[in-house]
């Protein structure tokens, strides 16, 4: 009997859908559906500064309008954080995680530009103990970064690390884990307790996901998910990494450039049917 196929779409509601997330939802539905797997929809809403409930209600309009379905409940991180914050007490309690008490300037944006900022490979150690109790007691700001030694050492280092790609063009393949490329990444902070690499690797493997199925520009964040899945003793899914969807600058649609929206599509009259036809969804 063949392994059961789970995938799924997991936007952020910090603003309307555009075509590239209309392409990624219908890629993985498409997979799913070709597999006679399971398609799910995940609102990876733990970014309570930047949500916003009207796009929470506007995915679901964007994505029935498309034709997708999918399974009930719709997990919501927001609703979850008691399992983020025991796996990062697991990762506390294993010496993995540090203090890490970086300005915002010298951050440069790096934990808001998540999961599809470029990723700054820091390397950092903990403060001496009175130096870091000196900066608690004054109430400096921290976040919670991985420590890659630390990491390293835990597993005997990064070589047995490995996971599936199929990734789009590239055919299927092992691929070696350089969980490196990411540094030592922020795993949580005060004003966002968890970031995305940490709670989306903890929704992937409670709702059994088999195919994590995405853009290409979260390919280095594969890296960064395999490692947690080792130190958590997590499954390891098979990643696919689809091409992305451009704009007319060649640059990759995003909210935050203003990129057309599905909502501003069907205001002109489009089409669900042209868009996905447009998108090689015929």
């Amino acid at each position: 009997m063949a392994a059961p196929f789970v995938t799924r779409f997991a936007p952020s509601p910090t603003g309307l859908l555009h075509r590239g997330h209309a392409f990624s939802a219908l890629t993985a539905h498409a997979a799913a559906k070709d597999s006679g797997g399971r398609f799910l929809l995940r609102i990876e809403d733990i970014d309570a500064t930047r949500c916003r409930p009207e796009y929470k209600a506007a995915i679901h309009e964007d994505l029935a309008w498309l034709g997708l379905s999918w399974e009930t409940p719709v997990r919501r991180q927001s609703e979850h954080m008691a399992d983020y914050d025991a796996a990062l007490e697991r990762l506390r309690a294993m010496g993995a995680l540090y203090r890490c008490f970086r300005t915002r300037g010298e951050r440069a944006g790096e934990f808001a530009a998540a999961p599809h900022g470029p990723m700054d490979a820091f390397r950092g150690a903990p403060l001496p103990a009175e130096d870091e109790a000196q900066k608690l007691a004054a109430g400096a700001p921290y976040a919670w970064r991985l420590s890659l030694d630390a990491a390293a050492a835990r597993l005997g280092g990064f070589e047995r690390l490995s996971f599936t790609v199929q990734d789009e063009g590239e055919g299927e393949g092992v691929v070696q884990a350089r969980p490196e490329v990411g540094g030592d990444v922020v795993l949580a902070r005060k004003d966002v307790r968890v970031a995305y690499h940490l709670a989306s690797v903890i929704d992937d493997a409670l709702q059994g996901v088999t195919h994590v199925i995405r853009g290409l520009d979260l390919a280095d964040a594969a890296h960064v998910h395999r490692l947690l899945q080792a130190l958590l003793d997590l499954p390891t899914p098979i990643y696919r990494h689809h091409r992305l969807i451009l704009g007319p600058d060649g640059k990759r649609l995003a909210k935050r450039d203003r990129a057309e929206t599905l909502r501003d599509l069907r205001q002109r009259g489009i089409t669900a049917g042209e868009i996905r036809a447009e998108l090689g969804f015929d």
